[in-house]
């Protein structure tokens, strides 16, 4: 305890003492150090080597979502640094734990325009909670134990550390028993009784409640208390893209997902509500579409751990600030007993009812819950096959990239579990899925993990597929939806830009063959009958598998809500046909 220590062995240490056991990243000059000393600590670090940087961020995310613990990236000055950006501002859009570790030029040169030198820290302050840069050695044992709590604590987030190489190279007696003081960061978890009492109020007296659960809920680990919140009210559950999971979708007051690409009935049943209980979940747009238009005749209960989000896109009547967690406890602590409850909401059969009314109206014109008559591999027989199997089997988990496959993903694959869906949401990152569907596979080794990324995502990261046969990463399929195109893109340029496909049209090698260069299983799908066997075999193989699913080329993604609309103005169709609007 009172030898000295390298800086760089400090950062070791500190990082071990916060539980931190597997990091992702690469090395170069300015880190260089901190690998030195890492070697004395690989039995209680582990260190993957990953093919870019931004594989390494999105990794670190990937493990982040799925355990609720700080993801751990590491890069050099300079390119590795900024290589880090794009993981950096997604899991600032996405609320995801991730510490950053940089090095940096010597102090003696800072400013100079050294070899590598980038004012990382000036570049990332935007897009992290916050970020240090360390030239003193003595600082190293503290810093690295506030970032990891600002990164987890609160609404969680991204912290950068960049250290200085002469701060990691130098010598002290570290401090290890500091106080965290930190008297601007104070989260507030336990939300304000009064507007508990409030919302409990206002929900008793509503005919039409809805409860819209986000990305808070899953990170707040509040699933069971949403479930039996919802359970004792009787009030039908919306899921957002981050809350899938945090109420499963086999429940009777489960009615599906909201927004751009949601159902038809989830929108209008926002459009008709008239309490909106939104715990966890911060009105993004791709929710509410045009914000002046949403949920017009609701009064809006809005639960979040960030004040800053609460009133920021919607109009908030009962705001609580505070954990999702704590604030369903305190709500069912201060819910009426099962007979007061049995008369306040009464009406609440009936308010389900309507909402499947409406269901049955509208969602069996979805059409990819009627497949088309084509002899063409279709999206939908994918994700047919993939929910079918997935949930007969059970310990699953998958990793999504941005793009229609992401969308049908969500749409039509079944979801029970909270932490088992990880997608980019906020920043709508190409490339994350294959990264991150690693480091979820280096949490959880008993699971198979699913990375399902269109052909476009597939090639931004597709080096890490190195990556995993090198760590002897095992339970890792990916399934591409392979296209041709930028398929988002093309689907906007086909409804609204006259199907000028400027950029659009995407080649690509053999990706099976090419899955088998990395020492990877490959398969190619071409027909609908060949889908079900090539998902068994991925099951059957012992180690990574790549399915290249080679699907209709213009397939749309529907329902959807055009820019600038609200979401009562969905497009169920192109829109030449038929609008549906309330």
């Amino acid at each position: 305890m009172s030898e000295e220590r390298t800086g760089a062995q400090i950062m070791c240490e500190a990082l071990i003492r916060e539980g931190v056991d597997v990091m992702f990243g690469i090395p170069g000059g300015a880190i260089m150090p901190f690998y030195y000393a890492m070697w004395e600590y690989r039995e209680q670090l582990r260190h993957i080597l990953c093919r870019h940087e931004q594989g390494a961020g999105h990794a670190a995310e990937g493990y982040a979502r799925t355990t609720g613990r700080v993801g751990v990236c590491i890069g050099t000055s300079g390119p590795g640094a900024t290589n880090l950006v794009t993981p950096i501002a997604d899991a600032m859009m996405d609320s995801t734990p991730l510490l950053a570790i940089t090095g940096q030029v010597g102090s003696h040169v800072l400013g100079k325009d050294a070899f590598q030198e980038t004012d990382i820290t000036g570049i990332t302050m935007p897009i992290t909670k916050h970020n240090y840069l360390v030239k003193n050695v003595d600082e190293l044992a503290y810093v690295i134990k506030e970032a990891i709590h600002i990164a987890t604590t609160g609404r969680p987030g991204p912290v950068l550390v960049d250290i200085t190489k002469d701060a990691q190279i130098a010598r002290t007696i570290p401090v290890w028993d500091q106080q965290i003081n930190l008297p601007g960061y104070k989260p507030t978890y336990t939300g304000n009784r009064k507007q508990i009492r409030e919302a409990i109020k206002l929900l008793a007296n509503a005919k039409k409640p809805l409860i819209m659960a986000g990305n808070g809920v899953i990170m707040a680990n509040a699933s069971e208390e949403l479930r039996a919140f919802a359970e004792r009210t009787r009030i039908p559950v919306i899921t957002t893209l981050h809350g899938i999971g945090s109420f499963p979708e086999d429940h009777p007051l489960s009615i599906g997902m909201p927004g751009m690409h949601g159902w038809v009935h989830v929108n209008r049943a926002i459009q008709e509500c008239d309490v909106l209980f939104n715990i966890g979940g911060r009105f993004d747009d791709r929710v509410t579409g045009k914000a002046s238009t949403f949920a017009p005749n609701a009064q809006v209960i809005h639960v979040d751990i960030d004040p800053s989000e609460i009133g920021k896109n919607v109009k908030v009547t009962v705001p609580v600030v505070g954990d999702a967690r704590v604030v369903l406890q305190a709500l069912l602590e201060d819910l009426p007993d099962q007979a007061e409850l049995a008369a306040l909401y009464g009406n609440a059969s009936d308010w389900m009812e309507h909402i499947r009314e409406m269901q049955s109206k509208h969602q069996h014109k979805q059409q990819y819950l009627n497949r088309p008559d084509t002899s063409q591999l279709m999206p939908h027989d994918v994700y047919d096959a993939m929910t079918r199997i997935l949930n007969d089997r059970g310990n699953y988990r998958i990793a999504t990239d941005v793009g229609q496959h992401q969308m049908w993903a969500a749409q039509l694959i079944d979801w029970y579990s909270p932490r088992t869906h990880i997608t980019s949401g906020g920043a709508g990152t190409m490339g994350f899925a294959v990264p991150a569907a690693m480091g979820v596979a280096v949490a959880h080794p008993n699971d198979v993990v699913w990375a399902i990324a269109g052909d476009g995502g597939f090639q931004m990261t597709n080096q890490e597929m190195a990556t995993i046969v090198q760590e002897g990463i095992k339970n890792v399929k990916v399934a591409v939806i392979n296209n041709g195109y930028l398929g988002m893109v093309r689907q906007w340029q086909e409804l609204f830009e006259n199907k000028r496909y400027s950029g659009t049209p995407l080649s690509g090698p053999d990706f099976a063959r090419l899955a088998e260069a990395y020492g990877w299983k490959g398969i190619t799908v071409e027909q609908m009958d060949q889908v079900e066997g090539a998902i068994n075999e991925a099951y059957a193989h012992d180690g990574p598998v790549l399915i290249d699913f080679r699907v209709e080329r213009e397939v749309n993604v529907f329902p959807m809500v055009p820019q600038n609309k609200g979401i009562h103005e969905m497009l169920t169709e192109a829109p030449e046909s038929e609008t549906v609007t309330t």
